[in-house]
């Protein structure tokens, strides 16, 4: 069993930069894709970021503004937010996809296992 725990999350202000971290139980993450995902109140589940060995996605929103990166000696992976609004207020969770894919899948129900998730509200 992995266990994902996610921690960064907190209250900034419009413009403002927060770094989620993702830590995995687990050396196996290493090989897997690893994702992020956000929800917001009344939202469906939606990807933010993925990274596999070799390749990294962004939704459209984020792109440019947030940068998914991992560290496999710390089994951990970041996501780097920068000029953070309002409407990226929501819950972020990370997880991780077993399966060796050369590109992250956007897909959530590609995703083995889930952290508990880490509330970023950005407000003034």
């Amino acid at each position: 069993q992995v266990q994902l725990e996610e921690s960064g999350g907190g209250l900034v202000q419009p413009g403002g930069s927060l770094r989620l971290s993702c830590a995995a139980s687990a050396s196996i993450f290493n090989n897997g894709v690893m994702g992020w995902y956000r929800q917001a109140p009344g939202k469906e589940r939606e990807f933010v970021a993925g990274i596999s060995r070799s390749s990294t996605d962004y939704a459209d929103s984020v792109k440019g503004r947030f940068t998914i990166s991992r560290d496999n000696a710390k089994n951990t992976v970041y996501l780097d937010m920068n000029s953070l609004k309002p409407e990226d207020t929501a819950v972020y969770y990370c997880a991780l996809d077993l399966a060796i894919r050369n590109d992250a899948s956007r897909r959530v129900q590609e995703y083995d296992y889930w952290g508990q998730g880490t509330q970023v509200t950005v407000s003034s």
